[in-house]
């Protein structure tokens, strides 16, 4: 989960402001009424995001090369999130763990194709980022909604 930062494609994302207010209200939301699940997806994008900012490249040559550093909290982030999927009976972590695939896969097609330009590289790795949020909303409000409906805790497919 590629930061924040302001970069090559900042004006196609919204502002770093905003992210951050959105992070903040997701990880708020999955941690008051999430269970598990919901609760470790949401400290996998708070870890992912801090652990990006603080190996970001220089703002000025950002997303021009490989971000090494960011593709191994992106992959660490992969990580947490297919074991989150594994493990859970529900199936909203599979949409996690692979659009967390996709931004993964940025990386690798910025290796490959060395002369990406790197707006597209950005948002290739930025653009997954608020569907997830966005999954994890949705995972946490039905999650909630079951128990809510069925307090002695019986789960429901979905």
């Amino acid at each position: 989960m590629a930061g924040p930062s302001p970069g090559p494609a900042s004006h196609i994302m919204l502002s770093p402001l905003t992210y951050w207010i959105v992070l903040a209200a997701v990880a708020a939301y999955a941690f008051s009424r999430g269970k598990f699940d919901e609760r470790w997806a949401a400290a996998i994008c708070v870890l992912a995001t801090i652990g990006s900012v603080l190996v970001n490249s220089p703002l000025s040559s950002r997303f021009t090369h490989v971000e090494v550093g960011v593709m191994i909290v992106d992959l660490l982030a992969l990580a947490g999130f297919t074991t989150i999927a594994l493990r859970s009976d529900r199936f909203w972590p599979l949409w996690v763990a692979g659009l967390q695939l996709t931004t993964t896969l940025a990386h690798l097609l910025k290796a490959a194709q060395f002369e990406l330009i790197p707006q597209v590289y950005a948002v290739a790795a930025r653009f997954w980022f608020y569907p997830i949020f966005m999954i994890i909303v949705l995972g946490t409000w039905r999650s909630h909604q079951r128990r809510h409906l069925d307090p002695r805790g019986a789960t429901y497919p979905g």
